[in-house]
């Protein structure tokens, strides 16, 4: 494990790959042990994108009294990103929080996953890993890491539906640029078993608290794949909230300086405090 600190928070390795770090971030205040939000950045899975535009949103929930373990992965443009290198990724930073929890004081019954467009998709899915089957390539030898709940700001909650989203889009645009296509390897007729144990919808009921949150204005990631998302959920037993914030677009969300803040910290806040 090797550990570079900078300034708030130190960026330690979960495994050995260079994109296989997280960066933990301790409130300044008290002795803990604090509770956990794993944070997941987006950006269509790509290697465009890294964790750096998520540090604002990091840094304002360690300054509430949550410590914060933002992680990277390998994403689809590097070596081993895209299925399955990204989801293994994701699943070895969850349960990486257990060997934090060695040397930190954090608090393993108060872990909750946030993640933001892509990352919202990787937040859901890292939550309900425990109904992969036994003989998944994703699925964990060990006890995946208990979530107490799921944060999804414009979460990608359905696989198939963005990849159909992002095919029309390319129709119209005369363009092959399917971010979801390329995540999988293929659409959903191609690799059906891959959607089947990727896509959050396909592993209802995931058995958390789940708050999803999406902007009426999204043209990334339309607001009707968390609309469904919801309804699926709570048709399949879950506890899920989904509250769509009226002329609020893509990025507002993660944006501690926007008037969307408030409704996501007081999400975050109730669901990690919640009995």
């Amino acid at each position: 494990m090797s550990i570079l600190e900078e300034r708030d928070f130190k960026r330690i390795s979960y495994g050995r790959n260079e994109n296989q770090f997280g960066d933990l971030r301790l409130p300044a205040a008290g002795d803990g042990p604090f509770p956990v939000a794993i944070v997941i950045h987006g950006g269509f899975w790509r290697a465009g994108f890294s964790l750096d535009h998520m540090n604002p949103f990091a840094e304002s929930l360690t300054a509430q009294g949550i410590a914060t373990w933002s992680i990277e992965y390998r994403r689809v443009g590097q070596e081993g990103g895209g299925w399955p290198g990204t989801f293994q990724d994701v699943s070895e930073a969850a349960d990486f929080v257990r060997t934090l929890s060695e040397n930190y004081p954090l608090d393993l019954n108060r872990v909750v996953t946030i993640g933001h467009s892509a990352g919202g998709h990787l937040a859901l899915w890292a939550a309900a890993r425990h109904r992969l089957p036994q003989d998944s390539i994703l699925s964990r030898l060990e006890n995946p890491l208990s979530i107490k709940g799921v944060i999804s700001l414009s979460g990608v909650s359905d696989l198939a539906l963005m990849c159909e989203v992002h095919y029309l889009r390319e129709i119209i645009i005369k363009a092959n640029d399917n971010p979801t296509r390329d995540l999988m390897g293929g659409n959903n007729k191609d690799c059906p078993s891959r959607f089947a144990e990727c896509s959050p919808i396909e592993l209802l009921p995931i058995g958390v608290p789940l708050e999803i949150i999406h902007g009426s204005l999204d043209i990334n990631v339309p607001v009707g794949i968390s609309e469904k998302f919801a309804k699926a959920a709570e048709y399949a037993g879950d506890d899920v909230a989904l509250k769509v914030l009226p002329n609020s677009e893509h990025f507002k969300l993660i944006n501690p300086d926007s008037e969307e803040w408030a409704v996501v910290l007081e999400s975050i806040l109730s669901l990690i405090n919640k009995d």
